[in-house]
């Protein structure tokens, strides 16, 4: 394929990979968060650090998925996990944890009418375009921190060190009550920010020059006490991850309001902490005010200062004579049970997820070669009779004595005056193709993940569009193209279908892998030059697509009719069966089939032309015969 239709289709597909992924992440997240603010809630009364981890477990989530929770568990499943067990709760919690699944799986058709010839190219510029915008608010975010960042650097670079004086006595002193294991190194500054904690690994205590002077000894020995308990608690490193957060996420604005929490409730744990080692609230309160007066606030979160938060609602909370409480028994088992069940249920569900064909595969002989992609050319001469046509099922798809043109159908969902150029074989040379789950590249070895049938199918139309291009050396490019095409639409007189039956009142109603009666099917049936249709419970929307296919070019619904009906429908058709397997019929066939339309259900399809998107066959290569029955 060309350099620009495979960046178009890895665009595509990379979207349909990303969208219900990060979809799904972002609800799952913001649930989490949303039963964290709930745990809040019912520890308003207890101490905030207690909150404040909370908070920091909401902000951690955002960075790990539970998709590797349950792929954790997939992998650890005992050999004879069914995925069928526990249905019921399988079902629920995989509709809550990812509603965005299905949806976003669809593969779009690269044309269905004159105005859809314009979505094709917007699919393919909206992710580009989403990325753009995500990295430049990335971008945005880390310059202005890095700005920030510069400045605190600039000021303690030019700061002295401190090793002297009533400031570090009494930094030393408080270390050894809050037993820190490393030294505080203090530096004097001649910047006007606030005192504060810069660093991790070695965090640097920034004291901003002639503040001491302001300060009677108890105010001092209450705001190093304070910044001592930052050191501590290390909030510099729970600050900087949540600023990962905050910038890979910046769109949410969950994130935001998360840091401002974490910023609230880091403050008060550390309020409480000074006020419980002995400080007298008035004076407490009193240091921070002369802070105020004194400094600014720090640019950077991950630089622990002393004036954070609200202020007033500080003050308030430092002045009341209230005592935090401990958390009892009840609190810690109810604290216990959600980290245990948060990380619990994604490995469960990982669990009950697990394929029944990993036992299997364990079992499988040791050795056994599982082959590639397998074409079979067959010979179709001396009027031997072929079993022709395509199917998917939960184990791969297959397709016997088909044209090249009719699987490119299949793999890019255009019909076949959408497929344009490329040599006379490709219409008329039958080939036999198989693709199993072991032709799966992306998928984890040993491990295998239960799929739905809609995206086993589009499982498989991606393998197939990787199979013609190794095995036919197939390369194409999109275009536009003025193109006929056909709208659907209802009768002079009216339709003539007839509802559908409950799938319980057919002799024989069909059932679907669950064992569950389906209430849609169609059968064709050939007879010489005659063909038919016995259809039940199909859309008008599923005649159209049907039709598409047999007549080799797009047809729209326009009938209006969103019921699903019954019909039998019949007419001439090529005396070899061509056209019914996604081949262009003709004109004979294509004008029967028309006036049967018209005649037996009363609807019409009415020719148009407008401009579509087209695909190009660059170059296609005939493979040798590796086998021949």
């Amino acid at each position: 394929m060309t350099p620009a239709y495979l960046s178009a289709l890895n665009t595509s597909a990379m979207w349909r990979d990303l969208a219900p992924g990060l979809g799904n992440h972002l609800w799952q997240s913001t649930l989490f968060a949303a039963a964290a603010g709930l745990l809040t809630f019912l520890l308003r009364k207890n101490h905030a650090r207690a909150r404040y981890w909370l908070w920091l477990a909401a902000s951690v989530k955002f960075l790990i998925p539970f998709s590797l929770l349950v792929g954790i568990g997939s992998y650890l499943a005992w050999p004879h996990a069914s995925p069928t067990a526990n249905g019921g709760l399988y079902v629920v919690v995989e509709a809550i944890s990812q509603p965005f699944s299905e949806p976003a799986m669809a593969i779009p058709a690269i044309a269905q009418a004159a105005p859809a010839a314009a979505i094709p190219s917007l699919l393919h510029w909206l992710p580009a375009l989403l990325v753009a915008v995500w990295l430049c608010g990335f971008v945005i975010v880390l310059l202005a921190w890095c700005v920030r960042w510069r400045r605190i650097s600039a000021a303690l670079r030019e700061s002295a060190p401190l090793r002297e004086g009533r400031e570090a006595a009494t930094l030393r002193r408080l270390e050894r009550i809050a037993g820190t294991h490393r030294p505080i190194d203090i530096v004097l500054s001649r910047a006007s920010l606030e005192p504060g904690i810069f660093g991790i690994v070695r965090p640097v205590l920034i004291w901003p020059e002639g503040i001491s002077k302001h300060l009677e000894d108890a105010h001092l020995e209450a705001i190093l006490a304070h910044e001592v308990w930052h050191v501590r608690r290390r909030d510099n490193l729970a600050a900087a991850i949540h600023m990962v957060v905050e910038a890979l996420f910046w769109f949410h604005p969950l994130v935001w309001w998360l840091g401002a929490r974490m910023v609230e409730e880091r403050e008060r744990a550390c309020d409480e902490e000074v006020v419980e080692l002995g400080s007298e609230r008035q004076v407490y309160a009193e240091s921070i005010l002369k802070v105020c007066e004194f400094c600014v606030g720090s640019p950077l979160a991950c630089v622990s200062g002393v004036t954070g938060a609200d202020l007033k609602r500080r003050m308030v909370y430092i002045m009341t004579e209230r005592i935090a409480r401990k958390l009892d028994f009840g609190k810690k088992l109810l604290l216990s049970t959600a980290g245990v069940l948060a990380l619990a249920l994604p490995l469960v569900f990982g669990l009950v997820n697990a394929p029944k064909m990993r036992a299997q595969e364990q079992a499988a002989t040791p050795g056994a070669s599982k082959s590639n992609v397998e074409l079979m050319v067959k010979s179709g001469a001396g009027g031997e009779a072929h079993r022709v046509g395509m199917m998917y099922s939960d184990t791969g798809f297959k397709a016997m004595h088909t044209t090249l043109q009719a699987l490119l159908q299949e793999a890019y969902g255009v019909q076949a005056n959408q497929i344009i150029g490329g040599p006379d074989w490709i219409k008329t040379a039958p080939f036999d193709l198989e693709i199993g789950p072991e032709d799966d590249k992306s998928a984890p070895s040993g491990m295998s993940i239960e799929q739905s049938p809609e995206q086993s199918r589009i499982r498989n139309q991606r393998l197939l569009q990787a199979a013609l291009a190794e095995r036919f050396k197939v390369s194409l490019h999109p275009e536009t193209r003025e193109l006929s095409t056909y709208a659907l639409v209802v009768g002079d007189d009216g339709p003539k279908l007839q509802p559908a039956k409950a799938a319980s009142s057919y002799a024989a109603p069909v059932k679907g892998p669950d064992g569950i009666p389906m209430n849609k099917s169609f059968q064709i049936k050939l007879d010489g030059s005659q063909a038919g249709l016995e259809a039940r419970g199909m859309s008008t929307s599923d005649m159209a697509s049907h039709f598409s296919r047999h007549l080799g070019t797009v047809v729209v619904d326009k009938t209006g009719l969103t019921g699903n009906y019954d019909f039998s429908l019949n007419w001439t058709s090529d005396a070899s069966g061509r056209g019914t397997f996604n081949a262009p019929v003709s004109d004979a066939s294509a004008s029967s089939l028309l006036a049967a339309i018209q005649e037996q259900l009363g609807l019409k399809l009415e020719p148009e032309k407008g401009p579509m998107q087209v695909l190009v066959i660059d170059h296609a290569e005939r493979p040798a015969e590796p086998m021949q029955n």
